[in-house]
């Protein structure tokens, strides 16, 4: 489990896999011994482009996959899960506040 805190806004708590994909899309994940870290202010307008780069890229193909499905006349794919940006959606929130205020994330601490 991870679990992200900062001074400027409340902890936030993740699933491994989940802490995992998050951590892999902005950088600060280099393998399962890698459980602590920190996410300073300055990494903070990178770490947002990122997760909303890849949230758009998790719709865009979740779209097209529909698309392809309707084209063949067959059932929409199901997704399993949670997407990607109900994941993503609090921790770039928790990114934007802890930047506002010039305050780091820290996890695994």
């Amino acid at each position: 489990m991870y679990k992200f805190k900062s001074r400027a806004a409340g902890d936030l708590i993740m699933l491994d896999p989940n802490g995992q994909q998050i951590l892999t899309i902005i950088g600060k994940f280099d393998g399962p011994a890698d459980r602590k870290g920190i996410l300073l202010p300055e990494q903070m307008p990178a770490a947002i482009e990122a997760l909303e780069s890849a949230v758009a890229q998790d719709e865009a193909r979740r779209a097209q996959l529909i698309k392809e499905a309707q084209d063949a006349g067959e059932a929409p794919p199901a997704f399993e899960g949670i997407s990607l940006r109900l994941r993503a959606v609090p921790f770039i929130a928790m990114i934007r506040r802890c930047h506002k205020e010039d305050k780091e994330i820290v996890w695994g601490v």
